[in-house]
């Protein structure tokens, strides 16, 4: 049973094997062993189970980086649920609309992160498939909760020996052309097949510890993070929110080894006072976008002290990785490009034809594989726009090879932009500002930052008789949208230019011609 592809399994037949390790540390210093991760995930999913969720039913967690994260994520898939996890950015209508779509049973939650109530954020809205949501923080209430669970160790055994590896382990929703979220499903045994792959190329090991501020909610946080560390024997640091000074420290305290993330967060480290900090265990770093300065490259090794420093490209429809560096590469390959496509993926680059273009044009990419999605949950339509009948995956960005195979990301079709290492979407973001009374038509634009590498800027077209100021929509954004989301620039114009078919044409508002 130990061997079955499904990630309960492998994580407790991990717990077996690196009894005596410490799989969690928290933020707080408490420690959970390898040996514990079994008997801690059993019982949260016995109390699942009680709570009356069904295999296949949908459960969700809106919830910062933290060892109960993981705990309840490993509960639930062994009771044969689905993960649902929840931005912790996200605001009440932007959850609701996911909660709702996917139809998740339970929401694990917290009363307070960041002065911000999740559960109170819900309220007004209809979800008539959650049953009941769990705070984590209420000691009460969750020991409670798991007192729900008491006598259904057998059940346990029965759900565990249902799992297979083609069984859904979770549904992580990104946002695509239509505005509208849409939940990209994935396996137990794909999962575990790219993460494997993803952590031996990376250099995983037994003892690495492994230092996670990349969000749980996202394939960087949840499958290249801790999923990944606890198949390899490596210790999980959950970081809730990124701070630099505390990260340092953390660095050194508990003798990280392994620290990937987005570049903004070595710039930042490397603008906070790291030489006051002893940073010689850190090894190994991953990192990704479009392009990262290659003296950045420089400096991580140089200054931070990575021993290996690599970059890679991946998609949530794709588990979450496609290609990766290699270590030992030259710095201009690794600040350059994403790497190449590993064990299991087959890139493609196509023109406009769909026929597959040489080294060095720029086309969309396309991916097949092991790691492609099952589907978008309950879209069928999107589905098959987004996988043709061949198996490839079109992933909407624009890419070249070189004639090595690496591949540089050149730009993002659908006019998706990337603030400070999230996936910020154009169509989501005018969906969401249309829910204003004031506003008739927006368009939205990404503009470069020289911190987040780029910005939201919004054109806005308001009702006949209304009015509305930049101050105050801006306030309204950050009520109804996660701040990465919240348009920095804003401008009020009569009409947005459009062509004849009613399309806005973004590259007049780009080129300062609306």
């Amino acid at each position: 049973m130990q061997d079955r592809l499904t990630i309960p399994h492998q994580i407790f037949a991990a717990g077996r094997r690196f009894a005596d390790r410490v799989a969690i540390r928290g933020e707080d210093g408490a420690e959970l062993y390898y040996r514990d991760l079994e008997p801690a995930a059993r019982r949260i999913a016995a109390a699942i189970v009680a709570s009356g969720v069904e295999p296949g039913d949908r459960v969700s967690i809106w919830a910062p980086n933290r060892p109960e994260w993981v705990l309840i994520a490993l509960g639930l898939q062994a009771a044969g649920a689905v993960l649902v996890p929840l931005n912790t950015r996200l605001k009440g209508r932007e959850a609701a609309h996911i909660l709702g779509k996917s139809g998740a049973k339970l929401l694990f939650t917290v009363g307070n992160y960041l002065n911000t109530d999740y559960r109170r954020l819900l309220d007004g809205f209809d979800l008539p498939a959650l049953t009941a949501m769990i705070d984590i923080d209420d000691a009460a209430g969750w020991s409670e909760f798991l007192a729900r669970g008491d006598g259904h160790e057998v059940e346990i055994d029965r759900r565990l020996n249902g799992l297979t590896e083609d069984g859904l382990s979770d549904i992580l929703f990104t946002s695509g052309t239509t505005g509208l979220p849409k939940g990209a499903m994935t396996a137990h045994g794909q999962n575990l097949r790219m993460f494997r792959t993803y952590a031996a190329k990376l250099g995983l090991r037994e003892g690495d510890v492994y230092l996670v501020v990349n969000p749980f909610f996202h394939s960087f946080g949840y499958k290249a993070g801790w999923l990944s560390a606890l198949i390899s024997g490596a210790t999980v640091l959950p970081h809730a929110t990124f701070d630099a000074p505390s990260v340092l420290q953390r660095i050194e305290a508990e003798k990280v080894t392994v620290l990937p993330g987005p570049p903004t967060l070595y710039q930042t480290l490397l603008a906070a006072p790291w030489r006051e900090r002893d940073l010689s265990t850190l090894r190994l770093a991953v990192t990704g976008a479009a392009s990262v300065p290659e003296t950045l490259i420089y400096e991580m090794g140089n200054s931070l002290g990575f021993e290996v420093v690599l970059t890679a490209y991946g998609l949530t429809e794709n588990c979450g990785v496609v290609t990766m560096c290699e270590a030992g590469e030259p710095i201009a390959i690794v600040a350059n490009t994403a790497g190449r496509a590993i064990p299991g993926v087959e890139i493609s680059i196509v023109g406009d034809n769909g026929k597959a273009l040489a080294a060095g044009e720029p086309g969309e990419l396309l991916v097949r594989g092991d790691g492609v999605m099952r589907g978008y949950f309950e879209d069928a339509e999107a589905t098959a726009k987004a996988i043709d009948t061949d198996g490839w995956l079109h992933t909407g960005d624009i890419a070249v090879a070189d004639a090595a195979g690496n591949i540089r990301i050149t730009d993002r079709s659908d006019d998706v932009f990337i603030v400070g290492g999230f996936n910020a979407y154009p169509a989501e973001i005018e969906g969401l500002l249309a829910a204003h009374p004031a506003i008739s038509q927006s368009a939205v634009i990404g503009v470069p930052d020289p911190r987040l590498g780029a910005v939201a800027r919004a054109f806005i077209v308001l009702r006949p008789g209304h009015s509305l100021d930049a101050a105050t929509l801006t306030a309204w954004c950050r009520e109804n949208m996660a701040n990465y989301k919240v348009p920095r620039q804003i401008d009020f114009v009569d009409a947005l230019p459009q062509n004849a078919s009613g399309k806005v044409q973004k590259f007049m508002l780009r080129a300062g011609q609306a």
